[in-house]
């Protein structure tokens, strides 16, 4: 099992950690750990590591077997030994445009509140697929409605619900194509904003900044149509 640092704090960038297992095709399990896993749409982690007599570079990360979490060396070279203590450090550029895609998606969402079909993000842009049987007639009014929320500086907070209270509120869940993750008896919720200015209030275990003004200005892109239901909207960060 991999304790997940960034489950508590989304913002801490190194920590120190010890080598528990060796994948058979090079992966490196620590026994806790800053870097996300591949999931949900947003991408795994890349970053460094540092022991004593070595160092490597990680390209991603992936869910391994079970509670695992698996980091994956950017090229073949000498791994760390099992039971090394080591220095974990994030690419923090990139994950923190990750985070700032991934809320901006979930106020898109809201900008646009009809189910999500998919999503993707990445350091530069983020995409959201929704069941959308017509385009929009006026792209440039949700430009306008998204940057204002983002301005807004909403908190950006989690709670826990067990799953049996999530049953009894489906509207909580926008995504037709990514399940809440079941199976450890409570579910992550990702709150926007507070009380009666909730903006959003959705299962989510993703990483996100803590404020939206942390997003900074963005710009919708395109609209494509992908199927008979189905368009694509694409969401760029300016900066």
């Amino acid at each position: 099992m991999t304790e997940a640092l960034f489950r508590t704090d989304a913002y801490l960038r190194t920590a120190e950690a010890r080598v528990t297992a060796l994948t058979e095709e090079g992966g490196i399990v620590l026994d806790r750990t800053v870097f996300y896993p591949t999931g949900g749409g947003q991408p795994g982690d890349s970053g460094a590591l540092r022991w004593d007599g070595g160092e490597i570079e990680i390209a991603t990360t992936l869910r391994g077997a079970g509670d695992e979490i698996v980091l994956v060396p950017a090229e073949p070279a000498l791994l760390p030994p099992v039971g090394a203590a080591l220095e974990q450090s994030l690419d923090w550029d990139r994950r923190h445009r990750h985070m700032r895609v991934h809320t901006a998606l979930h106020l898109l969402s809201v900008v646009i509140p009809l189910p999500v079909t998919g999503g993707a993000i990445t350091a530069e842009k983020g995409r959201l697929d929704f069941d959308m049987p017509e385009a929009p007639e006026d792209r440039a009014a949700l430009d306008k409605t998204l940057n204002d929320l983002i301005a807004c500086d909403f908190s950006v907070t989690e709670e826990w619900i067990t799953q049996a209270e999530l049953d009894a509120q489906p509207g909580l869940v926008k995504t037709l194509s990514v399940a809440p993750p079941r199976g450890a008896g409570t579910i992550r919720l990702v709150r926007i904003g507070a009380g009666e200015n909730t903006a959003d209030l959705q299962p989510c275990g993703g990483t996100h900044v803590a404020h939206t003004a942390q997003i900074g200005p963005v710009r919708l892109g395109k609209i494509e149509k992908k199927g008979q239901q189905n368009r694509r909207v694409h969401l760029y960060l300016v900066h």
